[in-house]
């Protein structure tokens, strides 16, 4: 059974080589979608064999990734984003289950902060389904959180997918910025709204829910970082939020600034 692997990206420079890097044991073919990258992911990509780089307009996750299996010649989707990258072990276990594959397959994912794996705060084996037939499934949703709409058999691989999710801090922060907007524009559209009371209350209960009964702690630094800025994210969705049903009102401040959260993880030796 041939597998078509499809990426999406957009200034993925410091990412794409070693994602692409782990597909050439397994993918006949790939096919990345970029939305007008302004680095160098084009001239990156080129260099692989048996792979179509398109550019296209952004349209949201799901249409892009759509867009993508469309353009697959092969019977399977393997689905990666381009901070992915297949452990050794899970090639080689794609690889023997190539001439057997049947219906879709969850890959447990492990995350990455900087370079150390996060196995604590509700991020691991953080499973989704990333292989799956061509014909049979299709991604769903507007802004974020795409999901795969697969009514198939699934079964679930042993090794690991390995997601570098953020090499610093700042990036870290950045990122849950960015989600923070594309959820407070699918809360718009859904009516609903969140109060500076609720938001405090919900900052508050993230880092607990995260950091103690997500096992946070376990993870000593790591954890401690991904509960501060997870529960930080709640305050974006909130402020995003009131910009957009009342932008001249005034909000409250974060006290969590990244300079401190950046300075205590330099310290920490975690990036």
């Amino acid at each position: 059974m041939k597998i078509t692997a499809v990426i999406i990206t957009k200034n993925e420079e410091k990412n794409i080589a070693r994602c692409l890097d782990s597909l050439q044991r397994v993918a006949d073919e790939i096919i990345v979608i970029d939305a007008f990258s302004q680095d160098k992911t084009a001239q990156i990509c080129q260099k692989y064999p048996n792979l179509t780089f398109i550019k296209r307009p952004w349209e949201g996750y799901a249409a892009a990734k759509n867009y993508g299996n469309s353009l697959a010649k092969t019977a399977y989707i393997l689905s990666i984003d381009a901070d992915e990258v297949l452990s050794e072990a899970l090639q080689q276990e794609i690889t023997e289950m190539k001439p057997i594959l049947r219906g879709g397959y969850l890959l447990p994912r492990l995350n990455h902060v900087g370079n150390q794996p996060v196995r604590s705060c509700g991020w691991y084996p953080d499973a989704k389904v990333r292989l799956f037939p061509h014909d049979e499934a299709n991604w769903v949703g507007d802004y974020v959180h795409e999901k795969l709409s697969f009514q198939g058999n699934i079964s679930v691989l042993k090794h690991d997918l390995w997601h570098f999710t953020y090499q610093s801090a700042t990036q870290f922060d950045e990122k849950m910025q960015n989600y923070a907007i594309l959820s407070a524009k699918e809360w718009v559209v859904k009516g609903k709204n969140m109060t500076w009371l609720w938001m405090l209350l919900k900052v508050v209960f993230k880092f607990i829910h995260i950091y103690i009964f997500k096992g946070g702690f376990l993870d000593r630094q790591n954890g401690w970082l991904v509960s501060t800025l997870m529960s930080k994210s709640v305050y974006w969705k909130y402020l995003a939020l009131q910009k957009m049903y009342f932008p001249m009102r005034k909000r409250p401040s974060f006290s969590f600034s990244m300079s401190k959260i950046a300075a205590v993880s330099k310290a920490f030796g975690i990036f």
